[in-house]
């Protein structure tokens, strides 16, 4: 197998939590993950995996040590820096779906790539209706957020992390809310995601299914990999 390009790396990133004492959390975690892979990280509550997933999606920039993305040093990066960075180049899906209830599963997948700003308005709609279409969700395009079941919610919101065409996808446990079959529909399609557009995942997971079906699982305990 021709390995693919480098597209995300931590080298000896380390993290401290200083409440109630001081505590090292993260242990001078080293890793790369190429482009089109499909990683999970597991590990026990406590392990480590959710404080790196926020180092590695740069919302938490208190660690040592180096995040680079994309062939790009994320340390020391401003915080407008960052925002633009995580705006662009990943696509977020957490175990809440956080769409806006009252808004239409259409403009809620808009929304990233409005404030992107590097499309036009009808460009945008057109997108995300080809996005919701590839989902199995044109049908609910237009209804509210609100009126869909528990596994819609789950695939609309990826879409909407999709719309941007980020590099990467980084899910918290996106799974961890739904039934057996619905969290099977989404891993298929990360799965499809990453076989038939390359696209890159990265997702923390207790389901040892999910993790067991993906291309590589990264073990952590005690703030190291194992």
């Amino acid at each position: 197998m021709i390995q693919s390009e480098l597209l995300l790396q931590a080298k000896g990133v380390s993290k401290y939590f200083y409440e109630p004492e001081k505590f090292k959390v993260l242990n001078d975690i080293s890793f790369d993950i190429h482009k089109g892979e499909f990683v999970t990280m597991v590990g026990k509550s406590g392990s480590g995996k959710s404080t790196l997933l926020y180092l590695l999606s740069t919302m938490d920039t208190d660690y040592e040590g180096n995040i680079i993305l994309d062939g790009e040093n994320l340390t020391q990066k401003t915080k407008e820096q960052l925002a633009a960075i995580r705006n662009e180049k990943i696509g977020f899906v957490f175990q809440f779906h956080y769409l806006l209830p009252e808004f239409s599963s259409l403009k809620n997948v808009m929304i990233p790539a409005l404030k992107l700003g590097k499309y036009s308005k009808e460009e945008i709609e057109s997108r995300a209706y080809s996005i919701l279409e590839k989902l199995d969700l044109k049908d609910q395009a237009l209804k509210p957020a609100s009126k869909l079941s528990g596994g819609q919610q789950q695939r609309v919101a990826i879409a909407r992390a999709l719309i941007n065409d980020p590099k990467i996808i980084m899910g918290d446990e996106p799974t961890g809310n739904l039934d057996s079959k619905n969290a099977a529909i989404v891993f298929d399609l990360f799965k499809h995601l990453t076989t038939e557009f390359n696209q890159t995942v990265l997702a923390v997971t207790h389901d040892n299914d999910f993790a067991k079906a993906s291309d590589r699982i990264i073990e952590m305990a005690d703030g190291i990999i194992l």
